[in-house]
């Protein structure tokens, strides 16, 4: 489980991506939504999307001041424990769980000739219950699997010994049709019965593997003994079982019980509790101590289990722990199990503390990049001398080739990092020749005239790659959108690193260790990168149309066939005549082989 002790934003991004349920509270710290998901991470980040149009989700996130989460093994397990949660806490946002339905259960009665049978109700009557299924479905086809393979009795006739001595019972329409062995005038034995009920119990425990074994011994017993038709009958019954295999929990006999864990690392312990209630988890609860007293985890565990019993409410008389504790205590005992479901309780609840764990240590990584990229930032404002802090910048450069196919490339850093999803290219619409400070002023006044038409937001600053002639022209461009001395301004000459700043007549020369320039620096060679790309692939593409497309009497078709054989132009060039008739025809291929000798 997370507590969050910073901003939202923080805790969305430490997030497992684990199944389980995450809590959102009020400013008083009260629940006021528990939900369940998948992938945690993304369920609660969906809550604050800006594309969300629900008036109730709206007014939830409005109210959420921190978010709280709980792992879990499966989604199965994640939909029950928000069961629990829900009816425990009954969240003023949640509306669907908060009635008094849960999910049913299989019960296998106390009584003679057991009865097997769905309900929601769980009644301390020596019973045996398997589940909760979180499937309906699920329940229903394990129950018509065990009713098709044994003939257990549907009906509520009390059938013990005094009863059916009396005779007052006689047999009904499922004797007549196979499905029950009238057990009600003494046709079959308790005994028998129970052997029916012992492998239906395996069944729904999920013990498959055992079950199967003993039907198949008992299916071999009787082929030794000629029996061969009671022997089909069970292969039958093996048959179905392998079709089916289902996986349930018995917490008929798990007592109400708290769980307690504690792994040390470094110089504090973290924690987690959780409280267990008839089977569910009603609460779950991670923290970190801090060992400034060089303390030892009985220690520790004296004073936390006391001050987490009485803060949830708890006076379950056993405490489960994940190490042998040396304390004794008057009102509950410990127990550190090894194996069964009680160790799967422990498991779960190390699950939550390592997770924890986790998220502590995300989180003070983001806080140290948080602290870093603030610096860098402010270190930027002050050499710039902007008036703002610079959380949005851009860049930009020009490439061609001989002053043929000019493109120019803005790349975007948000918060000093590369934001590669908003990075623009521009093929130069105005400009013919080698004009670079005519082409700087075209792509900068269309790329600000676009976001002013967009309504979007305009960069803290603006950095140009060259020297005075590229400055004045970006400028020029920023003066016509009446921008200039609203958008700080930049360039930077490659040579000596350059910093120009619009009307100053001499550069400034920044620290090589300067943290401002490595980010500037940065922004350039990435601008470079990203413009050199696409003046690159539109260089190629343009070398491919003047080889190959503008040869007449070779149209799309063709095209097409000769690069899915030879995949690139060089291998055009160097195939065989006998190989490109085969391809395209003789006339074809002897028109392509002569433009290629004429080139």
């Amino acid at each position: 489980m997370y507590q969050d002790t910073g901003g939202l934003k923080n805790s969305l991004q430490v997030l497992p991506t684990s199944p389980g349920i995450y809590k959102f509270l009020d400013s008083e710290g009260v629940i006021i939504y528990i939900g369940k998901a998948k992938n945690i991470k993304k369920r609660v980040a969906s809550y604050f999307s800006k594309n969300s149009k629900n008036f109730k989700t709206k007014t939830l996130v409005k109210s959420i001041q921190s978010i709280e989460h709980v792992v879990v093994d499966s989604e199965k397990d994640a939909l029950l424990l928000e069961n629990n949660l829900i009816k425990s806490h009954q969240p003023k946002y949640n509306v669907l769980l908060k009635d008094d339905k849960t999910y049913p259960w299989i019960v296998v009665t106390n009584e003679p000739f057991p009865r097997i049978f769905s309900t929601r109700k769980k009644v301390l009557d020596g019973s045996t219950y398997y589940g909760p299924y979180t499937s309906v479905r699920h329940m229903n086809v394990l129950l018509s699997l065990i009713r098709e393979i044994y003939p257990i009795r549907s009906c509520k006739l009390d059938l013990s010994s005094a009863k059916v001595f009396e005779k007052k019972y006689s047999v009904c329409l499922d004797f007549h049709i196979g499905k029950c062995e009238g057990a009600c005038e003494q046709k079959q034995s308790e005994d028998a019965y129970q052997n029916i009920i012992s492998e239906a119990k395996l069944l729904l425990s999920g013990k498959t593997k055992s079950l199967l074994s003993v039907l198949k011994k008992r299916m071999e017993y009787l082929a030794e003994k000629y029996e061969f038709e009671e022997a089909q009958k069970v292969k039958k019954n093996i048959e179905s079982i392998k079709k089916y295999s289902a996986k349930s929990i018995i917490v008929s006999n798990l007592k109400d019980l708290d769980v307690f864990t504690i792994i040390q690392k470094d110089q504090a312990f973290y924690i987690n509790f959780m409280v267990i209630h008839e089977g569910s988890v009603v609460y779950a609860y991670s923290s970190k101590i801090n060992n400034l007293l060089d303390q030892t985890p009985e220690e520790i565990c004296a004073v936390q289990i006391d001050y987490l019993k009485e803060k949830f409410n708890s006076s379950n008389s056993i405490v489960l722990v994940n190490e042998k504790l040396h304390l004794e205590h008057p009102n509950y005992r410990f127990e550190c199990p090894q194996r069964g479901e009680k160790k799967q309780l422990i498991d779960l609840s190390i699950k939550n503390v390592q997770a924890f764990i986790l998220n502590q240590r995300k989180k003070e990584i983001l806080r140290t990049e948080k602290s870093t990229e603030k610096r860098i930032l402010e270190t930027i404002q002050k050499d710039f001398k902007l008036s703002t802090l610079p959380i949005h910048m851009e860049c930009f450069d020009n490439s061609n080739f001989q002053g043929s196919f000019p493109v120019s490339a803005c790349v975007v850093f948000r918060n000093g990092r590369p934001a590669k999803k908003d990075y623009r290219h521009f093929n130069v619409k105005t400009v013919e020749g080698p004009d670079d400070f005519a082409t700087m002023k075209e792509v900068v006044y269309r790329r600000y005239k676009r976001l002013i038409d967009e309504k979007k937001g305009l960069p803290n600053l603006v950095i140009v790659d060259g020297g005075k002639g590229q400055l004045s022209a970006a400028v020029s461009a920023l003066e016509a959108l009446n921008l200039r001395g609203k958008v700080p301004i930049v360039g930077i000459a490659k040579r000596l690193e350059e910093i120009f700043f619009p009307g100053d007549r001499y550069p400034i020369y920044l620290d090589k260790r300067s943290e401002s320039l490595k980010v500037i620096q940065f922004m350039r060679n990435e601008s470079h990168r990203f413009g050199i790309e696409f003046h690159r692939n539109k260089r190629s593409n343009a070398a491919l149309h003047s080889k190959i497309e503008d040869i007449e009497g070779v149209g799309p078709k063709t095209i097409q066939l000769l690069f899915q054989k030879f995949k690139t132009i060089e291998r055009i060039q160097k195939a065989e005549i006998t190989e490109l008739k085969k391809l395209v025809g003789k006339h074809k291929a002897e028109i392509i082989l002569k433009h290629f000798q004429d080139l």
